[in-house]
């Protein structure tokens, strides 16, 4: 995955947005109550409460990379949960498992096929994949406008040589990937899903521009989040585009 700080309280705080379509996208998961589901990139647990009170007699693996994610899911899960810190291009798991669910998390994964073919190793034949992340387009009116603040003085100096770390795939492209992958069946599809976030700037801070934001100075995030707000106007809009996954192993 790309690297990242995360900071998972504060991602707790203000991603109800991200929740809200992340339990559109469980809503399509194909559940008896009694499977084994992989939470591939469990965030702060938020959606991951939902999915476990599906399955009162089966089980959820949470995993992330990141500790802070971790810990954040686990004040809210409790110490009974099985969260796993993993980065999913290393992914092991004991047993094949009879889901994966995954959201807002494939896009900060550079390899999409080498993260496809882990989740196929991973699921059991007949096993569900179904996950949403960003796709092509996805922010693509914000970024465009972080960008030109970050071409001012004095941000210019400290985002030289900065790579965009999104990876913000195409469907076909996907669905391609997915099938190459071993998966017998696969469709993708791109939804767009604005969004207005209630508390624009800590959640721009801490989810949309996280990796630019970080390689600033801290007397210089908030006057560069500042000029970006100012920039995209009132109110901040998200001009998301969500990459939707539906596949069997």
């Amino acid at each position: 995955m790309a690297g990242r700080e995360w900071d998972g309280a504060s991602y707790d705080r203000v991603s109800s947005i991200m929740e809200a379509m992340g339990r559109a996208v469980l809503d399509r998961l194909e559940l008896s109550g009694d499977e084994t589901v992989l939470d591939a990139g469990c965030g702060s647990g938020r959606v991951t409460a939902a999915l476990i009170e599906r399955l009162p007699r089966g089980r959820v693996i949470g995993v992330d990379q990141s500790q802070s994610m971790i810990d954040a899911a686990r004040e809210r899960l409790g110490p009974e949960a099985d969260l796993r810190l993993t980065d999913l291009l290393e992914l092991e798991l004991e047993q094949p498992v009879d889901a994966i669910f995954s959201t807002a998390t494939f896009h900060w994964i550079a390899d999409h096929e080498r993260l496809f073919s882990r989740l196929r190793a991973a699921l059991r034949p007949g096993g569900q994949l179904v996950a949403q992340c960003g796709g092509e387009g996805n922010i693509e009116v914000l970024r465009g406008r972080a960008a030109a603040v970050a071409e001012r003085e004095p941000y210019r100096a400290y985002f030289e040589g900065f790579t965009a770390p999104w990876n913000y795939a195409a469907a076909e492209v996907t669905r391609e990937r997915l099938l190459c992958a071993g998966f017998s069946s696969a469709q993708a599809w791109l939804q767009p899903a604005p969004a207005e976030p209630q508390e624009p700037r800590e959640y721009l801070r801490t989810i949309v521009l996280g990796p630019a934001v970080q390689r600033l100075p801290a007397a210089l995030s908030e006057p560069y989040l500042d000029e970006v707000i100012a920039e995209a106007g009132q109110p901040v809009l998200v001009d998301y585009v969500r990459l939707n996954i539906d596949a069997l192993a």
